[in-house]
């Protein structure tokens, strides 16, 4: 079993042990603010960041506890992130709804609901706790899932993330006309970070798309390579999580000090 596998396993056994009526959740949906729009706000002439509120990671381990995730946001807003990427898979992540529930009663960006979406309850859910935003990674949905669920997403006001890691999945993710698409360098099933997928996949994605460099950005260096290959935004958590001043590691990041 891979990585990508086992993580899966794990989610569908945490949505059994949660799940509720979809009428508990449409009522919750019907008292959620109108969805943000993220899409104007990671495209441009400067490099957009969607920064992440991450406490845990399978590759790494414990990241940081980050007791308070709304204040981690609200710095994030401060900094200048054009999105919140909030982690809400339970065991390998140590995220929660509850994570992106906080987050968004203190930040006015758009917020990513960031985990492993195999089931439609979980759009639902999404919206009911305040996502704008979700994740749909290509290696973990079949070809029918794919566009089902982009479609669930775009129904329900949310943009989606779609994410690759190889050529194939892109050629999969381009069948869907996806607005916003994301490479990332970490293979989910063995867990193994290779810079070369931004040249490879970035510029292969036509410029009309938002491009989204995810995953071993941690250097000045690593974010003008992205840049160089056509990225829009580049998606950082590790990094920011584990500086001593996540302000200041966002300003290095982009240059700025």
């Amino acid at each position: 079993m891979s990585v990508l596998d086992s993580i899966i396993e794990g989610v569908r056994e945490d949505l059994a042990k949660r799940r509720r009526s979809l009428g508990e959740l449409h009522e919750e949906m019907s008292q959620a603010a109108a969805p943000l729009d993220a899409h104007p706000l990671l495209k441009g002439d400067v490099m957009k960041v969607i920064a992440e509120v991450k406490r845990s990671s399978p590759s790494k381990g414990s990241l940081s506890s980050i007791a308070d995730p709304a204040a981690l946001a609200e710095q994030y807003q401060s900094a200048g992130a054009s999105v919140i990427s909030v982690l809400t898979e339970e065991r390998r992540f140590k995220g929660s709804l509850a994570d992106l529930t906080a987050v968004r009663s203190r930040v006015s960006i758009p917020i990513l609901r960031k985990d492993f979406m195999v089931d439609e309850y979980q759009f639902f859910e999404a919206r009911a706790h305040g996502a704008d935003m979700v994740l749909l990674i290509v290696a973990a949905l079949a070809k029918s899932q794919l566009r089902d669920f982009y479609d669930l997403a775009t129904e329900l006001g949310m943009a989606a993330l779609i994410e690759v890691h190889t050529a194939d999945e892109l050629e999969r993710a381009m069948e869907i006309t996806p607005r916003i698409v994301g490479v990332n360098s970490r293979n989910l099933k063995t867990l193994e970070v290779n810079p070369a997928a931004f040249a490879d996949l970035i510029p292969k994605i036509p410029p009309e798309v938002i491009r989204v460099a995810e995953s071993g950005i941690s250097r000045r260096a690593d974010v003008e390579f992205a840049q160089s290959q056509g990225a829009d935004a580049i998606l950082v958590g590790e990094a920011l999580v584990t500086s001593a001043d996540a302000t200041l590691a966002m300003r290095s990041l982009l240059g700025q000090g």
